[in-house]
């Protein structure tokens, strides 16, 4: 089996919820995103996938979906001030946490036809979470 990773970088912000700890605030990490392709077989060029590819497809769309936006719960109570305020806001049917962006991503990958196999979120330099088949 041949693997190939990248790492996308990006910023964003969320709360948890019903969680007892500090991120039931609203706060802001410093994320990154490293995304696991594999495959049995190289194409052509001797590739599981192009770099370029994965930064095109995934890198783009998590500027453009996630990167400095806040990610909420869909019953969270500042949702409607954020809007208001025409802040950018990701609302997710569960709870923003590492595990579910990581999730979110893996999925987006699947969705445009990727051989994802793992997704890890970084959500600060000591913590993490992965998703994976």
């Amino acid at each position: 089996m041949f693997k190939v990773t990248k790492e996308i970088y990006f910023c964003y912000g969320h709360r948890l919820l019903d969680y007892p700890g500090k991120c039931r605030n609203l706060h802001g990490h410093n994320g990154r995103a490293v995304v696991t392709l594999e495959t049995p077989v190289l194409d052509k060029l001797g590739m599981v996938i192009d770099f370029t590819e994965i930064k095109r497809v995934i890198g783009a769309w998590i500027d453009e979906a996630l990167d400095h936006r806040m990610i909420l719960h869909r019953d969270d109570p500042a949702l409607p001030e954020l809007r208001r305020l025409g802040e950018p806001v990701v609302v997710l049917d569960v709870n923003p946490t590492a595990e579910n962006l990581a999730k979110l991503i893996f999925d987006h990958a699947v969705e445009n036809n990727l051989p994802v196999t793992e997704v890890t979120l970084w959500e600060t330099e000591t913590s993490f979470a992965t998703y994976r088949r």
